[in-house]
């Protein structure tokens, strides 16, 4: 049996979406750095960072939600999995690029939009993330204007991975319509049945009062 540990209110609403996607069973443990529990001794055998989501297949453990993605991915097969090596780079490339491009970025620029109480907003900073976004936002913009899908045309963990990732676009209520093909494509990805976990996503976090404390969380 797989178990899936963490809060789905956390990164773990990813992997929830992907095992709902390819219809597996699974046993969840809601984890939760809030209560403290993902530093217990039990959890740190999981996951020495400290952090959620983790998973259990077997003896397997795993840590990094888009990682496991791509371990379910393969391991179940179907449309959602690569079709050959060359899908599997593609769709490995694509998770990284979101991870790498997208994530910090987007936290950023979701912070001061909503996730910071509405008196420590700064709308520089704002500007300054969705500068930011803008070129990868763009890249993929151009690869969706040109194909229905990120790799194969068709549904798979790429696009799952990279719009979980996004899934902060409509949280914290960011315009996309710059970027309309991506637009299009992310309003279509979060709305299948199985990525529904993150419509109940609802957070809020403090504004470091130092510049070095703001250095710390997005860095």
């Amino acid at each position: 049996m797989i178990t899936l540990y963490g809060s789905l209110h956390s990164r773990a609403n990813r992997c929830a979406w992907m095992l709902k996607e390819l219809n597996v069973d699974f046993h969840h443990e809601p984890t939760n750095f809030l209560d403290g529990s993902t530093h217990n001794p039990e959890f740190l055998q999981l996951n020495p960072n400290g952090r959620v989501p983790a998973l259990t297949d077997d003896s397997l453990k795993l840590f990094e939600s888009l990682a496991i993605n791509l371990y379910l991915a393969k391991k179940f097969g179907g449309p959602l999995s690569p079709a050959d090596m060359e899908e599997d780079a593609l769709m490995t490339q694509w998770t990284l690029w979101a991870v790498t491009e997208i994530e910090k970025p987007l936290l950023l620029a979701a912070a001061n939009n909503v996730l910071f109480d509405e008196s420590s907003r700064s709308q520089d900073e704002f500007a300054i993330a969705l500068q930011k976004l803008s070129r990868p936002w763009g890249v993929l913009d151009k690869h969706l204007s040109q194909h229905s899908h990120i790799v194969g045309n068709r549904f798979s963990v790429a696009d799952l991975n990279v719009a979980s990732v996004m899934t902060l676009v409509p949280i914290a209520a960011i315009d996309l319509s710059p970027w309309p093909a991506l637009d299009k494509w992310l309003k279509v990805s979060l709305e299948r049945p199985a990525a529904s976990d993150w419509k109940h996503v609802s957070f809020r976090i403090p504004r470091p009062v130092s510049q070095l404390g703001m250095l710390a969380m997005f860095v």
